[in-house]
């Protein structure tokens, strides 16, 4: 199956786009053709949701961190809390631990948007779990501005599945009743030997998102392989 076009989506969504800081987004260009995963600019992302279905439920807290395969960048890590429109349910707040009082002065998602978009513009997110970040942002854009947003993610939830699938195929493994393990954000962590950190802060799974990348590259790939190969 032929890989999704990334340069050419990008370069049509420059030239269609209505809002115009998204379509300065879609200008900033992408890595070249031919970048190696240690010469990408690499961005960890992390959302914290009131629920799980993008068509109805909101963004409330983004972090974000910067990094490469020998460093996180700590300094240059942005975190914001969203007050959403409607308000919080009980169960979405047992999670993530993000509460009615802490979202009182909290902005508008609107508000911080052209800084988030700065941020990410040029870079190539790291997210563990492609289909919060993607699916909540693209449907958040289309309710308020009419359009949707896409760009490439690496996932490292996609890289560790792909491994444990790896782990146990074949038949013989089968017939041992082998099953792939968890590929939980901490559980992944953890095959790694990476330290525990309390989940659903945006920011600290941000940082986690990005030193699991670290483990992964270490691991399974060399830090010349394509960024071509491994985005989605």
């Amino acid at each position: 199956m032929d890989k999704f076009d990334w340069y050419e989506f990008q370069k049509k969504q420059a030239s269609e786009s209505k809002v115009p800081w998204l379509r300065e987004f879609y200008e900033t260009p992408l890595p070249e053709v031919g970048t190696s995963i240690k010469d990408t600019p690499l961005l960890a992302l992390d959302f914290e949701t009131t629920g799980l279905d993008a068509k109805k439920d909101e963004i409330i807290s983004i972090g974000l961190v910067p990094f490469d395969l020998n460093r996180v960048y700590l300094r240059q890590s942005k975190s914001w809390l969203i007050k959403p429109k409607k308000k919080l349910n009980t169960d979405s707040v047992v999670i993530h631990g993000i509460t009615h009082s802490d979202l009182e002065d909290a902005p508008d998602l609107n508000k911080i948007l052209p800084e988030f978009l700065e941020a990410i513009a040029g870079k190539i997110c790291v997210v563990h779990y492609r289909q919060i970040e993607r699916d909540f942002l693209n449907a958040t854009f289309k309710r308020r501005f009419g359009e949707g947003i896409k760009f490439p993610v690496i996932d490292t939830l996609q890289i560790e599945w792909d491994y444990q699938k790896r782990l146990t195929s074949g038949l013989w493994k089968r017939l041992q009743g082998k099953k792939p393990a968890s590929v939980r954000l901490g559980a992944s962590r953890s095959r790694y030997n990476l330290p525990t950190y309390t989940p659903h802060d945006a920011l600290i799974d941000a940082i986690a998102t990005a030193e699991l990348l670290q483990a992964q590259v270490s691991h399974h790939y060399d830090e010349e392989t394509l960024l071509s190969d491994i985005w989605v």
